[in-house]
């Protein structure tokens, strides 16, 4: 099976899966906050539905999360949740995320297009509060990962020419610029802080690990290397860590969802990793940004299909 045919199987996953689960009243999905201070885990909300990816406001009083195609807010203390005004966008899938000017909001919607079944994904700006959705993609799939310090920017993951590569464009559109070109899956790009770098995760060693490169795609470099598969390095904003997930059993290039992962913490001063819990999860866990303003918690999601 070719990486583009297991990108678009994960992304009828992701669509398909909230209603598939939602009809199980055995799933329950779990927003939970973890602590560096502590070490402790928090359950904020739970539902027996699916709904994945956490994003953290500026403020820090909110969480955004997406569910059967829209997205939400979540009170910090689970105490409420509204619909956000995604106009015409309204099968958004789990690749969303705040500027950090704190005014817009990228999504990735998988877009109606006639003769095509599958992979439509493109990505749009909005405003933060809810409005009308700007498109910033005009090809697809393209799946948003990740905003420019300036706000000015995103990269994102696309498949051109039968291969999924990093990308980067202006949120006005035009050209967009490849920063990848490795034979296997590069995903989950995202900018440091302070613009240095851009994380991410590849195929390009032969299995699933963690890298980042300069902006302009240059001197790359490989952070992990051992027996699990990992995902989605997000770096804190004080830029002293990274927490990324990983799986148990290594998936080759796949991110499944209901697998035994664990979420770990990269060290970025003495390159030490940390093994902070485990559970149940994978896709939809943690897929985009969410870490709390101050750099002392973050946001996810666990599964119990019991």
């Amino acid at each position: 099976m070719n990486t583009v045919f297991k990108k678009t199987l994960l992304f009828l996953f992701i669509m398909g899966s909230g209603q598939n689960f939602g009809q199980s009243s055995q799933l329950k999905s779990m927003l939970e906050i973890y602590s560096l201070e502590t070490g402790e885990r928090k359950v904020i909300y739970e539902e027996k539905a699916h709904f994945e990816a956490p994003n953290w406001s500026p403020d820090g009083n909110y969480l955004i999360l997406n569910q059967n195609g829209l997205l939400y807010r979540i009170k910090t203390d689970g105490s409420s949740k509204e619909q956000i005004d995604t106009g015409t966008a309204v099968k958004c899938n789990n690749d969303h995320g705040i500027s950090p000017d704190g005014r817009m909001l990228a999504i990735s919607n998988n877009d109606p297009i006639e003769g095509v079944q599958s992979g439509t994904s493109r990505i749009y700006t909005l405003p933060l509060e809810g409005g009308t959705p700007q498109l910033v993609t005009l090809e697809y799939p393209s799946y948003w990962h990740g905003w420019s310090p300036g706000s000015d920017a995103v990269v994102y993951t696309a498949s051109r020419n039968n291969n999924y590569d990093i990308y980067r464009i202006s949120i006005q559109g035009g050209k967009e610029e490849r920063l990848t070109n490795s034979p296997g899956l590069d995903d989950g790009p995202e900018y440091s802080p302070d613009g240095k770098y851009i994380y991410y995760n590849s195929m390009q060693s032969g299995k699933m690990e963690i890298w980042r490169m300069k902006p302009d795609g240059s001197t790359k470099e490989q952070l992990t290397n051992d027996a699990y598969s990992n995902w989605f390095a997000h770096p804190s904003p004080d830029g002293k860590y990274f927490v990324f997930i990983s799986y148990l059993e290594d998936q080759g290039d796949r991110h499944p969802a209901m697998k035994s992962v664990s979420l770990r913490l990269y060290d970025l001063k003495t390159k030490e990793i940390k093994n902070l819990c485990s559970f149940i999860g994978g896709q939809g866990t943690i897929n985009v940004p969410s870490w709390s303003p101050d750099s002392k918690h973050f946001a996810f999601v666990s599964y119990n299909n019991q």
